[in-house]
């Protein structure tokens, strides 16, 4: 594998890396859809020591030409298709931080001139508009998994990592799944091991990110994700919004706090719960290098 500066001439593979809190990516545009993004080149991109290396993988690609019946009927909403794959090769719904990266790209490369945009997932249309410090992407609805057992005892999953006992856990979708635990006193954030994925009951069918949360005052939380099909990352979008919205569900009808910040050991994000109980993700986006993948 080698890298070099990008030309249209020279052959292989073209694609730029992005990060955002240094949650990082590796994008490839593919514009008209003709580019076959098989399992095996998202892997081999996303490696950290024979590829690229990232926690995932965005084709850059027109709506109308995107492989899914239901995506491509987004195609009058947004212009541009987010195909976002995990570092495994796996096919996933979006990306929080992923989305500000992609929203960068398509700035720069003036794919998108306006200041506020839409973009399509396979989680639906998310809005895109522009900020000082980067992009927010409003996420659209959320929902509690199993509201009537999270009701009733408080959790709807108990969740077990090496080294620390069964633990309740929230079960919130953004449109990919998340299971969001609190971590008591006795137990430090810093001192947690993720190298192996945390054990889950019950067994999530599309699997699940898993995020430690520890309340640092009002309206702030600390947070580390371990993420399906990568394994930890530096920082997790949707991960922080299922983060406050967990903490801000176990609160109770007395939080009234909208706008929350967490701290990822990447960096820094903003949520907030809008009026009509939307959510907004705001953050920075970086683009880093640009390339040519051979091997």
């Amino acid at each position: 594998m080698t890298l070099m500066t990008t030309s249209t001439t020279a052959p292989g593979l073209p694609f730029t890396k992005g990060h955002g809190t240094q949650n990082d990516f590796v994008l490839v545009p593919d514009l008209d859809g003709t580019r076959d993004l098989s399992a095996d080149l998202v892997r081999r991109l996303a490696d950290r020591r024979s590829g690229i290396g990232g926690d995932g993988v965005i084709r850059v690609v027109r709506t109308a030409h995107a492989t899914e019946p239901e995506v491509q009927a987004l195609a009058g909403q947004a212009d541009w298709f987010m195909d976002y794959r995990n570092a495994d090769g796996s096919v996933a719904q979006m990306c929080g931080n992923g989305t500000r990266v992609f929203a960068a790209y398509l700035a720069r490369e003036g794919l998108e001139t306006r200041p506020d945009f839409a973009i399509a997932t396979r989680a639906g249309i998310k809005h895109v508009r522009t900020t000082p410090i980067g992009y927010a992407v409003n996420l659209g609805p959320w929902r509690l998994e199993d509201p009537a057992q999270a009701a009733a005892e408080g959790f709807t999953a108990v969740v077990s990592a090496a080294g620390i006992p069964d633990l309740p856990g929230l079960r919130v979708d953004l449109g990919n799944p998340h299971t969001v635990v609190v971590l008591p006193p006795d137990i430090d954030l810093a001192d947690l091991d993720l190298s192996s994925a945390p054990v889950v009951a019950p067994v999530p069918p599309a699997g699940t990110n898993v995020e430690f949360v520890r309340a640092v005052g009002p309206g702030q939380l600390a947070m580390r994700v371990h993420e399906r099909g990568v394994g930890e990352t530096r920082s997790c979008g949707t991960g922080a919004v299922a983060a406050a919205l967990a903490v801000r569900w176990w609160e109770g009808p007395s939080q009234d706090t909208a706008v929350w910040t967490v701290d990822v050991p990447g960096g820094r994000l903003t949520v907030t719960v809008e009026s009509d109980e939307t959510v907004e993700l705001a953050g920075p986006a970086a683009l880093v290098a640009d390339g040519i993948f051979t091997d």
